[in-house]
């Protein structure tokens, strides 16, 4: 077929491209998903140490502090060149609704959480973002799933489940910011994969206008409720380590942000909450060994397991699958080829 191969119609082009592409980003993909896990595990350290070690009582300060890191860092790789997003225009915030207002919502909720509770039992219920993150995939991107992966996401609810339990340091407050922190980032994925597809943003486009739209009214909401006037009172800015840990914070409230965007990106945004998930165990075991807020009992421990065995059985399932998607793209590229 000497004509097809000089003279391919559109929608053999567009067939072909697809199956090329999973080989292509099989490096980013896992590459992608350990940056986003190490992100995630570093911060939820530091952070746990600003506002349980130090007792620093500002969460929406410090998520200021995180959204005003995000706005230089791209602001100034913008202005050298080294990133590019578009210019701001008046059709730029229809374009990202709901995002700002997600993001702030998962800001806020993530850093009040991380307070209130213990690392393992702040880990453990964090896990009902996946089955949330499943569902709005469904019904926002029209994704299906086979029954393999339904049961993986199953085991970890269970597991997640099992593990709360027992759990004999119940904080009602606690628990109700994190279940809405799990509902905001499970929307917060999913509709950020929907607006990193459109080319007049990108994924650093994003990013700077998510942070650009609800910074003021973030500052707006701290100095209302007194939490802007008791980070300015507080003890510790003379002490260095403190003063260390909460630019790190921000720095890493960066990253978090951007690797999340990469992850979900390359992988999907269910892929991206499981990863974070599996992430979450090894720091649920970490408190069961430092930090002295753990109260063990077999119950949990047993849960937390389950809710492992889980998260590896479906990152199994996802990487066999993508594996099967690419040799199955590399055979049909080939077939093409040779008829060609």
């Amino acid at each position: 077929m000497p004509a097809m191969s000089s003279g391919q119609s559109p929608g053999q082009a567009a067939e072909g491209a697809p199956a090329a592409a999973p080989a292509v980003s099989a490096v980013p993909r896992v590459l992608s998903a350990l940056f986003y896990g190490t992100c995630s595990f570093l911060i939820v350290l530091v952070n746990k140490a600003l506002l349980s070690a130090y007792r620093f009582p500002s969460p929406i300060f410090l998520g200021i502090g995180q959204m005003a890191a995000t706005i230089l860092i791209l602001y100034i790789s913008k202005l050298n060149k080294i990133i590019h997003f578009p210019d701001f225009d008046k059709s730029i915030p229809v374009k990202l609704f709901p995002l700002p207002l997600i993001y702030v919502g998962n800001h806020i909720s993530g850093l009040s959480s991380t307070s209130k509770l213990s690392l393992p039992m702040f880990t453990v219920l964090r896990k009902f973002t996946i089955p949330l993150t499943l569902l709005l995939e469904i019904i926002i991107l029209g994704k299906r799933y086979p029954l393999s992966i339904f049961i993986s996401v199953f085991a970890i609810v269970l597991g997640a489940f099992i593990a709360a339990g027992s759990d004999l340091s119940f904080n009602l407050e606690g628990y109700t910011f994190v279940l809405l922190n799990d509902i905001f980032t499970a929307a917060n994925g999913v509709y950020t994969k929907q607006k990193m597809d459109p080319k007049e943003l990108g994924k650093y486009g994003v990013l700077f206008y998510n942070a650009c739209f609800m910074v003021v009214p973030t500052a707006i909401i701290s100095f209302s409720t007194g939490d802007f006037q008791q980070a300015t009172h507080f003890q510790h800015w003379t002490n260095f380590l403190f003063v260390f840990q909460f630019l790190l914070s921000c720095l890493l409230g960066f990253l978090l942000m951007y690797s999340t965007v990469l992850c979900s990106h390359y992988n999907s945004a269910l892929t991206t909450t499981v990863v974070g998930a599996i992430k979450n165990i090894s720091i649920a075991y970490i408190g069961m060994l430092i930090g002295g807020d753990y109260i063990f009992s077999m119950l949990n421990f047993i849960g937390l397991n389950i809710c492992m065995a889980g998260g590896l059985r479906y990152s199994f399932l996802t990487l066999r699958g993508k594996s099967k998607s690419t040799q199955s793209g590399d055979e049909e590229n080939a077939l093409l080829e040779s008829k060609c």
